[in-house]
């Protein structure tokens, strides 16, 4: 083989031409505390439940902190996929573009299983489809400012104000997280989440706060309002 072709099946062999796989769902799925989606099969689907039935090891009722640092073991056996104790950089890439799409920060927020779209939204879609059928210009959709976003990322599915619920867990910023940090995250999310501070979560007390947090994710906060939401909201650009 000449050398300059055996330079080049070097250099391609070298390279991971492998797809990333984007799945894209009909509806907003339930992204858990510590990142995990959770999607809806038809309308009446509660994700919330499906999760904290699974949570919920010894099926009481109430969900502790044990159980949820043991449900977060569980999930990050599935994203360490080399196995070796940590979710590395690859490993995050791959859960925001393969595990769970959706709470990539640009992406458009998915409607919850029933919800309708806006007035706006409606009229835009509708124009749209008229001008496919011919030669005019498509017209755009209606755009929201990231800055009027009542919520951004995994948080727009979820029971915190998290974007990045995985990524949040890397207590020493070092790209990494080890399965101690993310058992550590789950303890303190449950304590943020435990408001009653009685050591047990009941359902009816989490499907209450995702109502509330529902409400947050479609809201177009006022200037300068003071940030109320429980979590750890993106920095604000200047």
């Amino acid at each position: 083989m000449p050398l300059t072709a055996a330079i080049l099946a070097f250099l391609a062999a070298a390279q991971d031409t492998s797809p990333i796989v984007v799945t894209s769902h009909r509806w907003a799925p339930f992204i858990s505390p510590m990142g995990e989606p959770y999607r809806a099969r038809n309308t009446a689907d509660d994700t919330l439940a499906k999760w904290f039935a699974k949570a919920d090891a010894n099926h009481d009722g109430v969900l502790t902190a044990l159980e949820m640092q043991a449900d977060a073991d569980r999930f990050f056996a599935l994203l360490d996929t080399d196995g070796d104790g940590e979710i590395g950089p690859e490993e995050l890439t791959r859960y925001e573009w393969e595990v769970a799409p959706e709470i990539q920060v640009n992406t458009k927020r998915k409607r919850q299983p029933g919800e309708k779209a806006d007035a706006a939204e409606e009229r835009a879609r509708k124009l749209q489809d008229e001008a496919a059928d011919g030669d005019v210009p498509l017209p755009p959709l209606p755009k929201r400012r990231r800055e009027e976003d009542g919520m951004q990322g995994a948080a727009r599915y979820a029971l915190l104000n998290i974007p990045q619920p995985v990524a949040a867990a890397d207590a020493d910023f070092n790209r990494g997280v080890s399965r101690n940090e993310f058992r550590e995250a789950a303890a303190a999310r449950f304590t943020v989440l435990d408001t009653a501070h009685a050591g047990r979560i009941g359902l009816a007390q989490l499907q209450a706060l995702r109502d509330t947090m529902l409400t947050a994710a479609r809201a177009r906060p006022k200037a300068k309002a003071p940030d109320q939401r429980l979590g750890n909201p993106l920095p604000k650009s200047n």
